[in-house]
């Protein structure tokens, strides 16, 4: 009779439509029904092998609900029931409603759990569908009692001065729906004047911007550190465009009259295009000459001394040629000074072209030039002042039917061969320059005032 017993046990066992199990007190299974697998996708095999059944069969948002359950299960007498989120092998997940029921054991045999479910999953996707639809309701309804509450004539003249400032204002409700969008905001995204955005949800605003975005994975990782993380305000965000926009956004929460509770966020947008071009404009204008369009004095200086502290970091060496034309005014005493401005547009030019881009030309005034080179050495920038006195030295200018040309005196000095700050270097290389000019000029000089070994070059 027993075997018939346990024949019959086991296909009662085999016919369960919902999940049976029995659990110890450190949470393993001793028993699952073989429904588990088509609830889950797992055998029981697998169910029964893994050391804690709540890791592995409850989503990881409801394990720790799950855990207490568990606990509570054990520790009272009284049935505990809940719903909860079975995750799926495939790894989507399902409603399961849940019911716990201690087992007590004979004599000193510890108690058991068992653990019963049922799929419900089709009755939350019910539920969902009735919450979605009394919210829609509500927000229709709220929306009406907030156009009869307010007068016409006000919400028409707010209306107007919001439509007429150049930022951009979108209001999110706590639906995640647009609440209110002005004319700047359809204008920045790029919608016809007269859309009207009022219910549109949040996430569809997402996929209108994504193509319009040059960086869209930035844009859409800021979005939900914003919103995920609370912030009361957020900072100043920069949005780039693909057509070459640029465009800053902020938001704040915006907090209701029922008890400081907030109803919705505030998106800021503002375009900075035309601000920040005549911003680089400026800072162009204060850096650079204008017209060779090198860096100027200003900029030599502030880069001398960041690649002397680089180079001093890193243990590096700093090489510094300065350049001096021979011949430049006789040009502009017989062409003018148009034609002195043509040689000094040609010679940057020029030298644009010899140098690498990790090497930076300046233009210190007249017909002074200085030319920085980070991680070099006495031999690199020798022949780098051999080719610079040789192309300068190739260039021909045609002025009034005649041909001619220019030369350059150049002192070359090396951090920390020949001084070890910024002031003892430019020093070092115009002592150089200057006896270029007196040994004959069209040729390049290295230092003497070398920290250690003494020494001078010439070329």
């Amino acid at each position: 009779m027993k075997g018939r017993e346990l024949s019959l046990l086991r296909r009662v066992a085999e016919g369960v439509h919902g999940v049976e199990a029995l659990l110890d007190a450190d949470g393993r299974l001793l028993w699952i029904s073989p429904s588990i697998e088509r609830v889950t996708g797992r055998t029981p095999a697998q169910c029964l092998a893994a050391s804690d059944a709540i890791e592995l069969l409850v989503m990881d948002s409801d394990r720790e609900h799950g855990r207490r359950l568990f606990a509570q299960g054990l520790s009272d007498s009284a049935p505990q029931d809940a719903e909860l989120r079975f995750s799926r092998a495939d790894g989507s997940v399902v409603w399961m409603a849940t019911h716990w029921r201690r087992l007590d054991g004979e004599e000193d045999e510890p108690p058991m759990l068992q653990l019963s479910t049922e799929d419900i999953q089709s009755r939350k996707e019910t539920e969902y569908k009735l919450l979605e639809t009394v919210a829609e309701l509500r927000r229709a309804q709220a929306l009406r009692e907030h156009y009869l509450v307010r007068s016409n004539d006000e919400r028409q003249r707010l209306a107007a001065l919001l439509n007429l400032i150049r930022l951009g204002i979108l209001f999110i409700d706590n639906e995640r729906r647009v609440l209110y969008a002005n004319r700047a905001m359809l204008e920045i995204w790029g919608f016809p004047p007269h859309t009207n955005l009022i219910g549109t949800r949040e996430a569809v605003l997402k996929e209108s911007a994504v193509p319009l975005l040059a960086e869209p994975e930035a844009f859409l990782a800021h979005l939900d550190h914003v919103v995920t993380s609370h912030l009361t305000v957020s900072e100043p965000f920069e949005i780039r465009f693909r057509d070459g926009r640029i465009v800053t956004d902020m938001s704040a929460v915006v907090v209701g009259g029922r008890a400081a509770h907030g109803i919705g966020r505030l998106w800021i947008y503002e375009d900075i295009t035309e601000s920040r071009r005549v911003s680089e404009q400026l800072v162009a204008l204060a850096e650079r000459d204008p017209l060779t369009n090198l860096y100027n004095r200003r900029r030599f200086h502030e880069e001398l001394e960041r690649m002397l502290v680089d180079a001093s970091r890193r243990n590096g060496k700093v090489g510094l040629v300065a350049v001096d034309l021979d011949g430049f005014k006789p040009i502009n005493d017989a062409f003018g000074h148009q034609a002195g401005d043509e040689v000094l547009v040609g010679l940057a030019e020029g030298v644009r072209r010899i140098i690498r881009r990790n090497e930076m030309l300046f233009r210190l005034g007249g017909d002074e030039f200085a030319l920085l080179v980070p991680d070099t050495d006495t031999h690199g920038l020798s022949e780098l002042a051999t080719r610079l006195r040789e192309g300068i030295e190739a260039l021909q200018f045609s002025f009034e039917g005649r041909t001619v040309g220019v030369t350059a005196s150049l002192g070359v000095a090396i951090y920390p061969e020949h001084a070890v700050d910024a002031g003892a270097l430019m020093a070092a290389a115009d002592e150089a320059l200057y006896r270029s000019k007196s040994e004959g000029r069209n040729r390049w000089t290295l230092s003497s005032r070398r920290v250690g070994e003494l020494g001078a070059h010439s070329g």
